[in-house]
């Protein structure tokens, strides 16, 4: 158990869920735009990312709380600043940690009889990510830090608590075909491999302490928990000798835990400047039956008398071992299957400015007119163990010099009201990289940030 909690501490540690990419979205200059739409308005003949360099992002948010609310300087003791977080917060606060690293990826395009009209595109790759999301536990870290003495008749839920989190690698092939000059599909097929996975989201119960009419307390305890695992059970086992990194490449390269999945986009002009997308994303479940462990606690507990210690004595020990059998901690090896969170992007743009470069990769369709500025709006919505996670994002896009453009991006979402981001991608030859990052109001004291991301990238591209 101990190298199970290591393996998931250094996790987190080295992958420091949000996983909204509204500056990539519809960000065309860009070929790791077509992962976020893969019916994007894509015009390149092909490109190669470079190696483990073509696509790096993370992206960690936190509602109710920043880290300042824990570890500011200002004299007030951790514990007091441990209990303020908890009360101000609710059971739908979360903490959430997306990172992705692109193995590798390329497309070319295929093309129809009529160039302009009939092109196919396809697209192709493999990358590693790893998510975390984390429903803030209320009624069981209340009960944590104050006990239940003060709390005499609430009854504290034990459905707060739910976690998941999974490193896993992906690989993706996707087509992209112009069905005509002012209607764009695309649709990508995905299989996952999952190498670690821990979940558990779907507990029930409760806590209750009150008056009794035979003793001082009435306590209640009923619980419907499971913690199910896969790929970590080896390593409770103190003999086991694996190698972790050989695990995780081995786990990558489709020897995990496996399942299936599919993206699907659109584009859509309706007039020769004005732009409608829409995509869903990750649209799929893995089905994980090797190295499977899940834990349990289930059962119903009742005692009447004075609130239990568990501490020290002969009544102790009887009364802890009474509870023990009432909620065993069982430890069962059975399949489940886990369904990835389902990501839905929709944008309308208006282009403006018109350019007549013809190596401009500016907004536009077909061989007619492009546009050098844009601004528009976009709709993000994620899918949660809860509720779904939204974001809405305005932006405006503009192509500065010859193989430079930028969009700039406003974003209202659940961590921050003042969300700023820039993006900025730049070609010299057939060389492009990008950077992007987001909430750069923040950046003066992350400590105060809830929300932060980045992503760069390096890729060759022929036009």
């Amino acid at each position: 158990m101990k190298k199970i909690i290591h393996i998931l501490t250094l996790l987190v540690a080295f992958c420091s869920w949000s996983q909204n990419k509204q500056i990539l979205y519809n960000f065309t200059a860009i070929p790791q735009s077509l992962m976020t739409n893969p019916g994007a308005d894509f015009k390149y003949k092909w490109y190669a990312g470079v190696p483990l360099l073509s696509g790096v992002s993370a992206n960690v948010g936190s509602s109710g709380f920043s880290t300042y609310d824990l570890f500011a300087n200002d004299g007030i003791d951790f514990n007091t600043k441990l209990r303020n977080v908890v009360l101000a917060t609710n059971r739908n606060d979360k903490l959430v940690v997306n990172q992705q690293m692109e193995i590798f990826n390329g497309g070319f395009r295929i093309s129809g009889a009529n160039r302009d009209d009939s092109d196919t595109y396809v697209s192709f790759g493999m990358y590693q990510e790893f998510d975390m999301m984390s429903y803030m536990p209320k009624d069981l870290a209340i009960l944590a830090i104050d006990g239940n003495s003060n709390y005499l008749g609430k009854i504290f839920d034990l459905g707060d608590l739910s976690m998941k989190a999974e490193l896993l690698s992906v690989w993706h092939i996707g087509v992209h075909k112009n069905i005509s000059k002012n209607f764009i599909v695309g649709v990508r097929g995905k299989i996952y491999s999952s190498i670690y996975n821990a979940n558990s989201t779907k507990n029930s119960g409760y806590i209750y302490t009150g008056p009794s009419n035979i003793g001082v307390y009435d306590q209640s305890i009923y619980s419907n928990m499971q913690l199910n695992t896969s790929g970590l059970a080896k390593y409770d086992d103190e003999n086991n000798e694996s190698d972790v990194v050989k695990d995780i490449t081995n786990g990558a390269l489709l020897g995990g835990n496996l399942g299936l999945g599919f993206d699907a986009g659109f584009t859509y002009y309706p007039l020769q400047n004005i732009q409608i997308t829409g995509s869903i994303l990750d649209v799929g479940f893995i089905n994980h039956t090797k190295d499977v462990e899940s834990y349990t606690l289930k059962g119903r507990y009742n005692y009447r008398g004075i609130v239990p210690s568990f501490s020290s004595g002969a009544s102790a020990e009887n009364i802890y071992k009474e509870f023990q059998e009432a909620i065993p901690l069982d430890t069962i090896n059975s399949k489940y299957t886990t369904w990835r969170p389902i990501k839905l992007n929709s944008s309308f743009e208006y282009s403006f400015d018109e350019d007549s470069e013809d190596d401009c990769n500016c907004k536009g369709n077909g061989n007619e007119a492009v546009y050098k500025s844009a601004v528009g709006a976009q709709l993000f919505v994620m899918s949660t163990p809860r509720m779904p996670m939204f974001a809405f994002t305005t932006y405006f896009s503009r192509k500065i010099l010859k193989g430079l453009q930028a969009k700039a991006t406003y974003t209202l979402d659940t961590y921050s009201s003042k969300n700023i981001g820039l993006g900025l991608s730049t070609t010299a030859g057939p060389i492009n990289f990008y950077l992007m990052a987001d909430n750069l109001l923040e950046y003066k004291d992350l400590t105060k940030a809830n929300s932060l991301s980045f992503q760069l990238g390096f890729n060759v591209i022929v036009k």
